[in-house]
């Protein structure tokens, strides 16, 4: 079964920090471009940071450069998204995909950014 489920999610304060997982099974992950998109209330999910299958090379919408990672590990064949510095215009609904959306969405995980 193929399948992504992202976890990691909460409530922030500005300024914090959180750690979002992107657990797959069915495929290898290494093996794709992977995304992560996030859809904030009322809002279109938008793209938010990627990472190349063969170099890793990873890019990063402008909106969150120098405050996001985006990582694998791919012997857990789990992707990751390292974030700091959180804003309140961070909050939203997190999904991991690969590049080509091909694969079903997750339920996506909830970050709440609030003071």
């Amino acid at each position: 079964q193929v399948q992504l489920v992202e976890s990691g999610g909460g409530l922030v304060q500005p300024g914090g920090s959180l750690r979002l997982s992107c657990a797959a099974s069915g495929f290898t992950l290494s093996t794709y471009n992977m995304n992560w998109y996030r859809q904030g209330p009322g809002e279109e999910r938008e793209w938010v940071a990627g990472i190349y299958a063969v170099s890793s090379r990873t890019k990063y919408a402008d909106s969150v450069t120098g405050r996001f990672a985006v990582s694998r590990d791919n012997n857990k064949n789990t992707l990751y998204l390292q974030m700091n510095n959180l804003k309140l215009e961070d909050t939203g609904v997190y999904y991991c995909n690969e590049a080509s959306r091909r694969i079903s969405w997750g339920q996506g995980t909830q970050v709440t950014v609030s003071s």
